[in-house]
């Protein structure tokens, strides 16, 4: 190895306490990071869903009466009945 090689593995070697030291910290503080971030956005889905099916509990709580007119269809209805009462019997 050349001398610079050796210098600086030598230099290494004496900080590597430090040096392990501050990795691991590193990797607390991003798993740390990650888990709060996690928590954060399953806190925010569960928040979210909650107020959205609580939404629909109190609006199903009231029901709504819809009418519908039904005239024309019945108007085609009987018309193709008499329409076909005809046609069978001019058979």
């Amino acid at each position: 190895m050349s001398q610079k090689k050796v210098d600086q593995y030598k230099k290494e070697k004496a900080n590597r306490k430090q040096i392990l030291k501050r990795e691991k910290i590193k990797h607390n503080v991003t798993m740390v990071c990650s888990t709060v971030v996690c928590v954060a956005v399953v806190g925010w889905l569960g928040y979210s869903a909650y107020g959205y099916f609580h939404q629909q509990s109190k609006n199903t709580k009231t029901p709504t009466q819809t009418e519908v007119d039904l005239t024309a269809l019945n108007e085609y209805m009987s018309n193709l009945y008499a329409d076909d009462a005809d046609n069978t019997a001019e058979e």
